[in-house]
Protein backbone atom coordinates (compact mmCIF):
# COMPACT_ATOMS: atom_id res chain seq x y z
CA UNK A 1 0.00 0.00 0.00
CA UNK A 2 2.73 2.15 0.53
CA UNK A 3 5.05 1.46 -2.43
CA UNK A 4 6.37 4.57 -4.63
CA UNK A 5 3.84 3.67 -7.19
CA UNK A 6 0.79 3.64 -5.14
CA UNK A 7 2.01 6.54 -2.79
CA UNK A 8 2.48 8.79 -6.02
CA UNK A 9 -1.19 7.97 -6.90
CA UNK A 10 -2.57 8.20 -3.96
CA UNK A 11 -1.27 11.42 -3.49
CA UNK A 12 -2.01 12.78 -6.77
CA UNK A 13 -5.70 12.20 -6.55
CA UNK A 14 -6.09 13.24 -2.85
CA UNK A 15 -4.31 16.87 -3.98
CA UNK A 16 -7.93 17.14 -6.16
CA UNK A 17 -9.86 16.76 -2.86
CA UNK A 18 -10.52 13.08 -3.14
CA UNK A 19 -10.60 11.07 -0.26
CA UNK A 20 -8.32 8.15 -0.75
CA UNK A 21 -7.68 4.81 2.02
CA UNK A 22 -5.31 2.38 1.49
CA UNK A 23 -4.99 -0.99 3.47
CA UNK A 24 -2.65 -3.83 3.19
CA UNK A 25 -4.18 -7.48 2.29
CA UNK A 26 -3.29 -10.17 5.69
CA UNK A 27 -0.31 -11.48 3.82
CA UNK A 28 1.08 -8.28 2.61
CA UNK A 29 0.99 -7.17 6.45
CA UNK A 30 3.10 -10.80 7.37
CA UNK A 31 5.17 -10.37 4.77
CA UNK A 32 6.29 -6.39 6.08
CA UNK A 33 6.53 -7.46 10.07
CA UNK A 34 8.88 -10.50 8.38
CA UNK A 35 6.84 -13.37 9.40
CA UNK A 36 5.09 -14.64 6.19
CA UNK A 37 6.42 -14.91 2.27
CA UNK A 38 5.27 -16.99 -0.85
CA UNK A 39 1.53 -16.83 -2.18
CA UNK A 40 -1.25 -14.45 -1.40
CA UNK A 41 -4.31 -15.33 0.34
CA UNK A 42 -6.78 -17.42 -1.23
CA UNK A 43 -9.36 -15.34 -2.65
CA UNK A 44 -12.17 -15.43 0.04
CA UNK A 45 -10.02 -14.20 2.39
CA UNK A 46 -9.11 -11.26 0.31
CA UNK A 47 -12.71 -10.58 -0.94
CA UNK A 48 -13.40 -10.29 3.13
CA UNK A 49 -10.70 -8.21 3.81
CA UNK A 50 -12.96 -5.77 0.89
CA UNK A 51 -16.12 -6.12 2.99
CA UNK A 52 -14.64 -5.29 5.84
CA UNK A 53 -12.82 -2.41 4.85
CA UNK A 54 -16.04 -1.32 2.48
CA UNK A 55 -18.19 -1.71 6.34
CA UNK A 56 -16.01 0.11 8.18
CA UNK A 57 -15.67 3.00 5.72
CA UNK A 58 -19.85 3.39 6.10
CA UNK A 59 -20.88 1.21 2.99
CA UNK A 60 -20.42 0.86 -0.67
CA UNK A 61 -23.11 3.09 -2.23
CA UNK A 62 -20.69 6.61 -2.25
CA UNK A 63 -17.38 4.52 -2.58
CA UNK A 64 -15.87 4.18 -6.02
CA UNK A 65 -12.57 0.95 -5.10
CA UNK A 66 -10.00 -0.34 -6.25
CA UNK A 67 -6.13 -0.91 -6.52
CA UNK A 68 -3.15 -1.65 -8.25
CA UNK A 69 -2.94 -5.67 -10.07
CA UNK A 70 -4.39 -8.33 -7.78
CA UNK A 71 -6.07 -5.46 -5.46
CA UNK A 72 -8.24 -4.33 -8.42
CA UNK A 73 -8.91 -8.00 -9.28
CA UNK A 74 -10.14 -8.64 -5.81
CA UNK A 75 -12.33 -5.21 -5.81
CA UNK A 76 -13.81 -6.25 -9.22
CA UNK A 77 -14.71 -9.42 -7.83
CA UNK A 78 -16.57 -7.67 -5.13
CA UNK A 79 -17.85 -4.52 -6.57
CA UNK A 80 -21.43 -5.78 -7.57
CA UNK A 81 -21.79 -7.36 -4.45
CA UNK A 82 -20.89 -4.39 -2.41
CA UNK A 83 -23.27 -2.02 -4.60
CA UNK A 84 -20.05 0.45 -4.68
CA UNK A 85 -20.36 3.66 -7.06
CA UNK A 86 -17.57 2.43 -9.02
CA UNK A 87 -14.05 0.66 -9.51
CA UNK A 88 -10.70 2.05 -10.80
CA UNK A 89 -8.06 -1.26 -11.95
CA UNK A 90 -4.33 0.20 -12.29
CA UNK A 91 -2.58 -2.51 -14.04
CA UNK A 92 -5.41 -5.55 -14.21
CA UNK A 93 -3.87 -8.80 -14.04
CA UNK A 94 -5.85 -10.27 -17.14
CA UNK A 95 -3.79 -13.05 -17.22
CA UNK A 96 -0.76 -14.67 -15.52
CA UNK A 97 2.49 -13.09 -17.36
CA UNK A 98 3.41 -15.57 -20.37
CA UNK A 99 -0.15 -16.98 -19.95
CA UNK A 100 -2.46 -15.49 -22.10
CA UNK A 101 -4.88 -18.30 -22.01
CA UNK A 102 -5.22 -18.48 -18.48
CA UNK A 103 -8.11 -15.99 -18.57
CA UNK A 104 -9.34 -13.88 -15.15
CA UNK A 105 -12.05 -12.29 -16.90
CA UNK A 106 -14.89 -14.19 -17.06
CA UNK A 107 -16.51 -12.06 -13.91
CA UNK A 108 -15.35 -8.49 -16.26
CA UNK A 109 -18.13 -9.94 -18.57
CA UNK A 110 -20.96 -9.23 -16.16
CA UNK A 111 -19.81 -6.56 -14.22
CA UNK A 112 -22.18 -4.37 -13.61
CA UNK A 113 -20.37 -1.20 -11.83
CA UNK A 114 -18.67 1.68 -13.58
CA UNK A 115 -15.38 0.90 -14.17
CA UNK A 116 -11.71 2.02 -15.18
CA UNK A 117 -9.07 -0.07 -16.03
CA UNK A 118 -6.05 2.21 -16.69
CA UNK A 119 -3.51 -0.69 -18.29
CA UNK A 120 0.26 0.14 -19.90
CA UNK A 121 -0.03 -1.22 -23.57
CA UNK A 122 2.65 -3.34 -23.10
CA UNK A 123 1.55 -4.84 -19.76
CA UNK A 124 2.38 -8.44 -19.42
CA UNK A 125 -0.52 -9.48 -17.70
CA UNK A 126 -2.99 -7.93 -20.37
CA UNK A 127 -1.23 -5.65 -23.42
CA UNK A 128 -3.67 -3.94 -25.86
CA UNK A 129 -3.96 -6.57 -28.56
CA UNK A 130 -4.76 -9.44 -26.40
CA UNK A 131 -7.20 -7.52 -24.40
CA UNK A 132 -9.30 -5.92 -27.39
CA UNK A 133 -10.49 -9.50 -27.84
CA UNK A 134 -11.87 -9.85 -24.25
CA UNK A 135 -15.72 -9.70 -23.35
CA UNK A 136 -15.87 -7.43 -21.03
CA UNK A 137 -18.96 -5.71 -19.92
CA UNK A 138 -20.23 -2.88 -21.64
CA UNK A 139 -19.94 -0.51 -17.87
CA UNK A 140 -15.62 -1.35 -17.90
CA UNK A 141 -13.72 1.76 -19.78
CA UNK A 142 -10.26 0.42 -20.29
CA UNK A 143 -7.67 3.57 -21.11
CA UNK A 144 -4.01 2.60 -22.30
CA UNK A 145 -0.99 4.07 -21.23
CA UNK A 146 1.54 5.03 -23.86
CA UNK A 147 4.28 2.37 -23.70
CA UNK A 148 3.66 1.54 -20.36
CA UNK A 149 4.27 -2.10 -18.51
CA UNK A 150 2.37 -3.62 -15.49
CA UNK A 151 3.64 -0.39 -13.24
CA UNK A 152 2.76 2.17 -16.53
CA UNK A 153 6.80 2.83 -16.82
CA UNK A 154 7.71 3.13 -20.64
CA UNK A 155 10.51 1.91 -22.15
CA UNK A 156 13.30 5.33 -22.72
CA UNK A 157 12.38 4.78 -26.42
CA UNK A 158 8.57 5.64 -26.29
CA UNK A 159 8.98 9.70 -25.98
CA UNK A 160 7.20 9.98 -22.28
CA UNK A 161 8.32 9.54 -18.68
CA UNK A 162 6.77 7.56 -15.81
CA UNK A 163 6.20 10.69 -14.34
CA UNK A 164 3.93 11.42 -17.64
CA UNK A 165 2.34 8.39 -17.35
CA UNK A 166 1.88 8.64 -13.58
CA UNK A 167 0.12 11.86 -14.15
CA UNK A 168 -2.03 10.54 -17.10
CA UNK A 169 -3.06 8.32 -14.61
CA UNK A 170 -4.12 10.49 -11.93
CA UNK A 171 -6.01 12.55 -14.12
CA UNK A 172 -8.06 9.61 -15.69
CA UNK A 173 -9.04 8.38 -11.91
CA UNK A 174 -9.76 12.25 -10.54
CA UNK A 175 -12.00 12.27 -14.23
CA UNK A 176 -13.84 9.07 -13.29
CA UNK A 177 -14.06 9.48 -9.93
CA UNK A 178 -15.42 13.29 -9.81
CA UNK A 179 -19.23 13.32 -9.54
CA UNK A 180 -20.12 15.25 -13.47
Amino acid sequence: MDTPFMTTVARGVAEHGIRVVRFEFAYMAARREGKKSGAPDRQPLLEQRWRDVVEQLGGGESLVIGGKSLGGRIASMVADELEVAGLVCLGYPFHPPGQPAKLRTEHLATLATPALIIQGERDPFGNRDEVGAYQLSKFIRVEWIRGGDHSLVPRASSGVTKEENLRTAIDLVVSFVTPK
